[in-house]
């Protein structure tokens, strides 16, 4: 598998949709975790993060032009206890809850599919960062139409133990932009992970398609004590 540039595959990608990003900071001090999401349409565009406690929610950034609040519109970031998760939609609350519960990433998943938005059904992309007495692994899931068969969701589980540093993984809902979309295929992309946060957020803003791009977030968790900063960007403000 090729170690590749975050900057190079968010490039040449106009639509690779939503997008999450998990890893190891170039210092070693660090998880990182980031998810941005894109837009076509005018009410996907019409989109920006907040901060809701811990985590961050999506809100309409002109409530007048909000149609269908039901796939836009939703927690993408929650914090239980040391694990963060973030998602491209209302399953972090299924991850928060059952995990609540005792039950593994993995389980809590196995009540969702893909998105029912035909002809695309979307996946689900999800992910979760485990960091306890300084130790870190991390772990990211995609459910998603087999083939685009709506009548058979496939789930593909993929876990990370002690990462390396300036290293991470990436996975997107498209492969490119199309009608229907074609939805990610394979594993998560292993990508480079490079700078602190601020440099890190201004480069992954920078490489997402200009005119699709929404809104950005970013965090930088501190391995040893827990503490961590948070970017967020948004195109409309």
């Amino acid at each position: 598998m090729e170690l590749l540039s975050l900057e190079k595959q968010l490039g040449q990608n106009p639509y690779p949709g939503r997008g999450i990003i998990l890893g190891r900071s170039a210092d070693a001090k660090y998880a990182v975790a980031a998810y941005f999401i894109m837009g076509r349409s005018e009410n996907s565009r019409n989109r920006i993060f907040v901060e809701d406690g811990e985590g961050i929610r999506t809100q309409a950034f002109d409530p007048a032009k909000l149609t269908d609040p039901s796939l836009i519109i939703y927690a993408p970031v929650r914090v239980l206890g040391n694990k963060t998760i973030v998602t491209n939609g209302d399953q972090t609350d299924t991850i928060y809850e059952g995990m609540d519960k005792q039950q593994t990433f993995e389980q809590t998943l196995r009540t969702r599919e893909f998105e029912p938005d035909a002809p695309n059904y979307t996946p689900r992309i999800s992910g979760i960062l485990h960091i306890e007495n300084g130790a870190y692994n991390y772990a990211m899931s995609i459910l998603k139409s087999s083939n685009g068969n709506p009548g058979s969701c496939s789930r593909f589980t993929f876990a990370y133990e002690k990462p390396v540093e300036g290293e991470g993984h990436f996975i997107h809902t498209y492969m490119g932009d199309g009608n229907p979309l074609p939805s990610f295929e394979g594993e998560p992309e292993w990508i480079k992970l490079e700078g602190d946060i601020d440099a890190f957020t201004d480069q992954v803003w920078n490489s997402l398609n200009a005119e699709n791009k929404v809104s950005l977030f970013v965090r930088y968790i501190e391995l040893a004590s827990g503490t961590y900063e948070t970017r967020i960007v948004n195109k409309n403000q």
